[in-house]
């Protein structure tokens, strides 16, 4: 992403922003659930005959900005900027040689993620859900090693959140629950095909944050 869009993009998420609204910072960690059949790499004409599995899709880290804006009868809208940091293990067996055994590879992802939440508060507690956006930053892979591979990542991918939170003073408490409308590892080309597995991914969030000062 062009890091001038992405600074114009972060001072409009600040600057839009309504003088009765409070901005924080949050910190979280979550877990990707996904269960998905291998993919058979087999196309003419590729130096690389495989079956690719994903082994496990580890904890993944996020830190960001939060708007808190309240309005009447207990609704509040929450925007966010998110970075999300992300690595996943696939293992690959070779389908010419299939006595090898399974090799492992290693896959990185950065993303910037854009929840824009509509809640409800009742008390301390809070009910929210809506879209959100997945802007692609940056990748490492050890599948490189493989001739014919390559990463064609769509700039933007869209999702939805729901979840409940808990303020205690200034302190914000969040879990949510994550959809997604892409299929995991859309993003795989060897040669000139893309591969995709056969089931989007969820997500598990935790997240900490703290609301520091009323705008």
């Amino acid at each position: 992403m062009n890091k001038n869009l992405l600074l114009v993009l972060c001072s409009l998420f600040l600057w839009t922003a309504p003088l009765s609204a409070q901005l924080g910072l949050k910190l979280g960690v979550y877990s990707t659930d996904i269960n998905v059949s291998e993919l058979q790499i087999d196309e003419p004409g590729l130096s690389d005959r495989l079956s690719l599995a994903l082994n496990d899709a580890n904890f993944g880290l996020q830190f960001g900005l939060q708007i808190r804006i309240p309005f009447n009868n207990g609704f509040v809208l929450q925007p966010e900027l998110i970075f999300n940091s992300n690595t996943v293990e696939f293992g690959a067996d070779d389908l010419d040689q299939p006595g090898l055994g399974e090799q492992i590879f290693e896959e990185s992802y950065q993303y910037l993620d854009i929840p824009v939440l509509l809640g409800w508060a009742i008390g301390p507690l809070r009910f929210q859900g809506g879209p959100v956006g997945h802007v692609f930053l940056d990748s490492t892979s050890d599948l490189f090693d493989f001739q014919d591979y390559d990463q064609n990542f769509d700039d933007l991918t869209i999702g939805y959140q729901l979840g409940l939170g808990i303020d205690i003073w200034n302190l914000t408490l969040d879990l949510r629950r994550e959809g997604n409308f892409t299929k995991f590892g859309n993003h795989i080309r060897f040669g000139n095909t893309d591969f995709e597995f056969n089931r989007a991914p969820s997500r598990w969030i935790f997240s900490v944050g703290y609301l520091f000062r009323d705008r």
